[in-house]
């Protein structure tokens, strides 16, 4: 309980910094208790970025991670790379990663996947409406282990807690449209400078039953590894070693769970 409070303090001293409209959200904020709401919740970001998303935690939490925290250290990630980089954001969500990027390098091409059909809906709308549809490809797919349908927990509330690590009570199974990381480089033309994985748990999928020639184009790795039994954040690094991709940075939230950043060695 201490925890989540000071999270919410943490959140509200944010908003001002992050949105020139705070009032509005706040307002927005507080006719609901905090608690999930049917009405969207949007930010007018100080960047020039508007972005919507459900008025539920789990939808709001990138907005601060990307905007407020720069989780990624999207400067420092890009630093070094083509000008036209060829960027996969895989587990997109409502598309804070995919824009704030678009931002940090105007020139680049990203391909956004997202499995949940919902969460697609508020992706595509986001990058509509901040005139990126020319930069940011949108498919709603799930990126694992083998091409054709996946059975996948969905919310339905643009949460980025989806699949393996869901803990909403309303979450359902639905069949999603499935490709391999492979695909996804195909989509991307072939080369691919950079890729961010976010998938709550199904990393280990994705990767594990990629081969290493699939990421023979990609100089710059940042990936969220979960916790998931059975499983390591070291047979990841392992399969990047093999792949010439190393270790560079390493951010843990609790042990199982934390960031890393890989560089082509």
């Amino acid at each position: 309980m201490a925890r989540a409070f000071s999270l919410l303090v943490r959140r509200v001293g944010q908003t001002p910094k992050i949105a020139k409209n705070f009032p509005r959200i706040y307002a927005d904020l507080a006719s609901t208790g905090f608690r999930p709401a049917s009405k969207p919740l949007t930010f007018e970001l100080r960047n020039g970025l508007v972005v919507s998303t459900p008025n539920t935690p789990g939808a709001r939490v990138p907005v601060y991670e990307l905007f407020a925290e720069d989780a990624y250290h999207i400067d420092e990630l890009v630093a070094g790379l083509p000008d036209d980089l060829v960027v996969l954001d895989i587990g997109a969500q409502v598309g804070c990663f995919s824009l704030a990027l678009s931002l940090a390098r105007p020139n680049a091409r990203i391909y956004s996947f997202e499995a949940s059909e919902h969460t697609t809906q508020w992706l595509r709308q986001n990058v509509e409406r901040n005139h990126r549809s020319d930069r940011i490809v949108v498919t709603h797919a799930a990126v694992t282990k083998e091409r054709g349908t996946l059975r996948f927990l969905d919310n339905a509330a643009g949460s980025a807690l989806n699949g393996l690590t869901s803990t909403s009570t309303e979450s359902q199974y639905v069949d999603v449209p499935a490709i391999t990381f492979a695909d996804a480089v195909e989509a991307a033309g072939g080369r691919v400078d950079l890729v961010k994985i976010d998938t709550e748990g199904a990393e280990y999928d994705i990767i594990l039953n990629s081969k290493p020639e699939d990421w023979a184009s990609v100089k710059r790795i940042v990936i969220e590894y979960h916790k998931v039994e059975g499983r390591q954040w070291a047979e990841l690094r392992e399969f990047f070693e093999t792949a010439g991709l190393r270790q560079v940075r390493e951010e843990s939230v609790v042990p199982g769970w934390g960031a890393v950043w890989l560089d082509r060695a």
